[in-house]
């Protein structure tokens, strides 16, 4: 249990700071230098924590370590930009909010490409083996993260990837809205009804499929 528990925290702690590091890269190398100044572009989980939505994240993340069957989902501090700096505003805006779940995603493939070679080519007792088991949940973290933040609503990523895909009259008017009524939206999406909630229903199934190619011989979901 306490190799689960380490193992958890070291995937919660690679993934923010994966994820919020992306924003603030790609938010510098489109010419903002925002958050570099706000000290955002920093592989320091800490400067990334959010008191709302990584500590539910860690919460989740705790009781999943505990052998809970939950899917841990959150969010951390947001990386601020200001959009005078950037070349195309919307578009930008809208490369920088995905540049965090593909970060996650991406380093999810590299690092199952490991666990799989070390799972096909090395014996159970070798220290590559225990390194790559102690990566898996890392992997399942990265892919759920990414996939939560992608549900298109404030404050999440993917909120503001849908604001940026729409036409301008039409954005404005979606912007508007989710920042109304999103954090709304998104406490009636996690709240549990019957016993799951709607976010569980809606990414369990996007989640499992690409586990089951990433991670093909481990039961994570």
């Amino acid at each position: 249990m306490f190799f689960s528990i380490i193992a958890w925290l070291l995937a919660f702690a690679v993934a923010i700071t994966v994820h919020e590091f992306a924003h603030a890269w790609t938010a510098d190398k489109l010419g903002d230098p925002t958050p570099k100044l706000m000290g955002r572009l920093s592989l320091n989980p800490l400067v990334h924590y959010d008191k709302v939505g990584t500590t539910l994240l860690l919460f989740l993340v705790i009781l999943r370590s505990l052998g809970y069957p939950v899917i841990p989902f959150g969010w951390a501090k947001p990386v601020q930009f200001d959009p005078y700096n950037l070349k195309s505003p919307k578009r930008d805006a809208a490369l920088i909010s995905f540049a965090g779940p593909l970060s996650n995603l991406l380093l999810a493939t590299i690092l199952s490409l490991f666990v799989q070679l070390v799972s096909a080519t090395q014996s159970p007792l070798s220290l590559p083996f225990l390194i790559a088991t102690l990566l898996i949940p890392t992997i399942a973290l990265n892919v759920v993260l990414a996939i939560f933040n992608l549900i298109p609503v404030h404050p999440l990523d993917g909120g503001k990837i849908l604001v940026g895909l729409l036409p301008e009259k039409d954005s404005r008017k979606v912007d508007m809205f989710l920042r109304r009524y999103g954090i709304m939206i998104l406490v009636l999406l996690i709240f549990p009804f019957r016993g799951s909630s709607a976010v569980s229903v809606l990414i369990t199934p996007i989640i499992s499929a690409i586990l089951g190619v990433l991670l093909p011989s481990s039961q994570l979901i």
